[in-house]
């Protein structure tokens, strides 16, 4: 960031190498070592799960290919938010704003976190499961944590995450080694009769959603478009490096934990991979909880960095207080819009668990990416004069809008239960804070008194926007 005219400014700084880094570091966090035991619970059988992770893989990069033109056409930080708000109107971009601010990223946090508090407390417990208050305590110091990392300094959280990344992909191919070493010893039994137990059909919506969410971050890009140097260019290099590469490395892991143990062994465990590094490693399966906890704080970084920007952006634009539109004016990093996702994240972690956070947050988040390519898809029917430097044919985002509605409804039918209505009618509640507060700006005065207040406090000044 940089001081233009009174106001900060968001810099062109973010390179192909940092942008490969970034998408890869923040999708690949707790859940390829939590979510393929839930993967294979809900789906049955080991050929099945395969297959899951691997049409999940392949959808996201389809998804990505939208957002690479989405991307390159509105040149604007802010993901989502600015897509709908360019071409629905603040209402709907409010409704997005609100529901992410308050469920999506901060579910996203809190739920790796669990995860992170989870394998760092597992050794301590022996065979024995960590009590809850345990994990959820270390649950809490890890997102502290990463709040006063990314509030101190932009280039000391984009160095962690460069280091994370690389201790994350040596984690992985450890694994990946592990697991060819014994498929090549006969280790085979799991890739028998793979595909015996496959559930219905109508298990398949909840399967996808637990590998959906290992595959999230593959549009975080987006939410600092204007921070990439020459977007045009590195957003469709970067997604186009990072997905395939990912993808690859999930279902050799997959293939690992496989090879390593039985479906029963995996759908008991706790902790998937630190029980197949007690079964490979032996002596040295300390190697697996540490690799995991520092995978998750780097996607919790990661989450942290991206999220911030898009809060800070919803409130540029007039959809959340000015206070979160702010930054740091020393320090240069969003320090509000960062503070309150960590304290609504501190909040979400009380009731939840991993498998019930991811469940919600797969619902919210799919229904708001089927926005966006029904943003893509009005672009290119009302708007087809606009320069476009990377064009997909229109039946991708079509074929995504349908993929992303089917995701949504899936689970209302395979297993309805009143918390996705719970979550609709906390999207709609939005409208109860936008109209009064937002459309007819009731309470300004007193808004711009809290602002000021807690503008000197933090020392903290507004941004504007950078589409050179």
């Amino acid at each position: 960031m940089a001081a233009t005219a009174g106001k900060l400014n968001l810099k062109r700084e973010v390179g192909l190498i940092s942008s490969v880094s970034l998408i890869v570091g923040t999708i690949i966090g707790s859940g390829i070592f939590m979510s393929p035991e839930w993967v294979l619970r809900y789906i049955g059988s080991p050929g099945a799960s395969l297959l899951v992770w691997t049409f999940c893989g392949l959808l996201c990069m389809v998804a990505a290919l939208s957002y690479v033109e989405l991307g390159t056409v509105i040149k604007e930080s802010g993901g989502e938010y600015i897509y709908i708000l360019r071409n629905f109107g603040p209402v709907p971009a409010f409704v997005f704003s609100w529901t992410s601010v308050f469920v999506v990223r901060p579910a996203s946090v809190a739920a790796m976190s669990l995860s992170l508090g989870q394998y760092t407390a597992a050794p301590f417990y022996g065979e024995c499961p960590p009590p809850p208050a345990a994990v959820k305590c270390t649950a809490a110091a890890s997102i502290l944590i990463v709040t006063v990392v990314n509030c101190l300094n932009v280039k000391l959280a984009t160095t962690l995450q460069n280091i994370f990344t690389f201790a994350k992909l040596v984690s992985l191919l450890v694994i990946v080694v592990g697991g060819i070493l014994l498929i090549l010893n006969g280790h085979t039994r799991s890739f028998q009769n793979a595909f015996q137990g496959t559930n219905g059909i109508s298990s398949i919506g909840i399967a996808l959603q637990q590998g959906l969410w290992s595959y999230d971050g593959w549009s975080n890009l987006n939410s600092l478009t204007e921070e990439i140097k020459r977007p045009e260019v590195n957003l469709p290099r970067a997604l186009l490096i990072s997905l395939p590469l990912v993808t690859l490395l999930y279902i050799l892991v997959n293939m690992s934990y496989l090879a390593a143990m039985s479906p029963a062994e995996m759908m008991s465990s706790g902790t998937v991979a630190v029980t197949w590094g007690n079964k490979v490693l032996g002596s040295w399966t300390w190697i697996i909880p540490l690799s995991v906890v520092l995978s998750t704080f780097g996607s919790m970084n990661g989450t942290f960095f991206t999220g911030g920007r898009m809060c800070y952006i919803a409130a540029r634009e007039g959809s959340l207080p000015d206070i979160l539109s702010m930054a740091h004016v020393k320090r240069l990093t969003p320090l509000p819009a960062l503070s309150f996702t960590a304290f609504i994240a501190l909040i979400l972690l009380i009731p939840g668990d991993f498998g019930s956070i991811v469940k919600y947050f797969s619902f919210t988040a799919w229904f708001f990416y089927s926005q966006a390519f029904a943003a893509l898809v009005y672009m290119k029917i009302k708007k087809p004069h606009l320069h476009r430097p990377f064009n997909v044919p229109l039946a991708i985002p079509v074929f995504m809008l349908i993929i992303s509605v089917c995701l949504v409804v899936a689970p209302l039918i395979a297993a309805p239960q009143m918390e996705y209505l719970f979550v609709v009618l906390f999207m709609l509640s939005g409208l109860l804070i936008y109209f009064p507060f937002i459309h007819f700006k009731l309470c300004t005065c007193s808004m711009d008194q809290i602002t000021t207040f807690l503008q000197l406090l933090f020392e903290v000044g507004p941004t504007q926007s950078n589409l050179d």
